[in-house]
């Protein structure tokens, strides 16, 4: 045990000097560990995004087989600029039994304890595979594994479970919200704004649309599922930025809306859509083309990320419940990659080291002793594999 945990410690050091930004490559640690897999006999997959900067790793042990257990992490990192931290975010530092640096808990620590434990597998005694996925933008939409698992589904290859080792403080949780975000741009008609009945004003369209999406939230929450987990229990609406115009006495003639919603269940979601969609097009678009027939409305989609639906028959669960010794699972408001794995039929838990409240902040840390026991659960799967 202290082998494994001296190992992902060392290791975790290595892959904090990567800083794979979101905005910015990840092919340098998709590399370093795709070498570390190779050598260790595992089969390698890279997956890359349409500009060739940015990769997947799926890396496989055991028999060539469906079935088996995915240990899947995100490589990339949220930005550290404007943060006050107290040393290099990309030079890991221990201290006070914390070890410190972007990605520490969110969530190189995780993919640092599952490479580590590559010395105490051997392939050819692996009843069943193992599999390492390692993706590429989490942070901005979980774009790679959304690409992942499309290569997957096309290849026929459905793993039985999957651990999500985001920081839940080795907690097991079983369920989260969907994330869907979008930019909602309105292009009217500029003019002076003595005259304002010449032009198509697109801020106050964009308010009369935020108005329509406030009523929906209000819906939402009038029709919460009975018994729901989740905190809170409803599918969540937030408008998180709104920009247009030039000037005082200018008619706007571009704006844009952004917002989010965090669904409980898909028809929410598919509710809230189809519900903007009829009001852009019978009564926005109609009021704005009258005066200008070049006016639009466009909704791009950032990310739709699926929520993981709490399930009675879950694999997974029982597997990483035994593992740790824990009763029970639990519910969590921030959304992960397993709603898409699960998409594939295949059973999912998120379960990994560190705590979530310490993400995303300067001097972001996981605690050694967290570390320590998320080798001891990966300990027990190599145990359980072989």
């Amino acid at each position: 045990m202290d082998r494994l945990l001296d190992d992902s410690i060392a290791i975790l050091d290595e892959l904090i000097a990567f800083p794979t930004v979101s905005a910015d490559s990840n092919l340098g640690m998709v590399a370093h560990l795709a070498q570390r897999l190779s050598d260790a006999g595992a089969r390698i997959e890279l997956s890359h995004d349409d500009g060739g900067t940015k990769a997947n790793l799926f890396a496989s042990l055991g028999p060539e087989a469906d079935g088996g257990v995915v240990l899947s992490g995100h490589t990339d990192v949220v930005p550290v600029g404007g943060q006050p931290w107290t040393g290099d975010p990309f030079a890991m530092a221990a201290r006070d039994g914390r070890l410190y640096g972007r990605g520490t808990c969110d969530m190189k620590g995780f993919i640092a304890a599952a490479v580590a434990l590559l010395p105490q597998l051997d392939g050819d005694r692996l009843r069943r595979p193992l599999h390492f996925a390692f993706t590429y933008d989490e942070e901005v939409g979980c774009l790679g594994a959304r690409q992942l698992v499309e290569h997957l589904r096309a290849r026929g290859l459905r793993p039985a479970a999957a651990i999500i080792g985001e920081p839940t403080g080795m907690r097991v949780v079983e369920g989260h919200k969907g994330c869907h975000e979008y930019t909602t741009l309105f292009t009217g008609r500029e003019g002076h704004g003595s005259v304002p009945e010449r032009g198509v004003n697109a801020v106050e369209m964009a308010v009369r649309y935020v108005h329509r999406l406030l009523a929906l939230r209000d819906e939402l929450i009038a029709s919460a599922p009975e018994g729901s987990r989740f905190a809170p229990p409803w599918t969540t609406v937030n408008v998180g930025r709104m920009a247009g115009g030039t000037a005082h006495n200018v008619i706007a003639g571009e704006a844009a809306v952004d917002w989010e919603m965090r669904p409980v269940r898909a028809e929410d979601a598919r509710h809230v859509r189809d519900a903007l969609e009829a009001y852009c097009a019978q009564v926005l678009l109609p009021a704005m083309r009258a005066v200008a027939p070049e006016a639009r409305i466009e909704t791009r989609v950032i990310g739709e990320v699926a929520g993981l639906e709490p399930a009675d028959d879950n694999l997974a669960r029982r597997l990483v419940s035994e593992l740790t010794g824990q009763d029970g699972a639990e519910l969590v408001p921030f959304s992960t990659e397993a709603g898409l794995f699960q998409s594939l039929g295949t059973h999912c838990v998120v379960c990994g080291p560190g705590e979530i409240a310490q993400a995303h902040k300067p001097d972001e840390f996981v605690e050694i002793a967290q570390l320590a026991r998320c080798c001891r659960m990966l300990e027990g799967l190599a145990v359980n594999l072989t």
